[in-house]
């Protein structure tokens, strides 16, 4: 989120805070970050691949 960014409150009878109101920019920012997160957490036990053998292969295919 934006420094500038501030979540605005809906809260109970009692004042304890309920939800919350983002800007949608904000809030499509932290979906964006979920996905992301989920996207690592789904391929955290495949192999690791070298940085060097990627791009030597990247190479001999003509993509890089």
């Amino acid at each position: 989120m934006k420094p500038d960014s501030s979540p605005q409150y809906i809260t109970d009878d009692q004042g304890n805070r309920v939800s919350v109101v983002l800007p949608v920019d904000d809030y499509q920012e932290l979906l964006d970050d979920l996905e992301d997160l989920a996207a690592v957490a789904e391929r955290r036990d495949e192999e690791s691949i070298a940085h060097d053998d990627v791009l030597k292969h990247l190479k001999a295919s003509g993509k890089l």
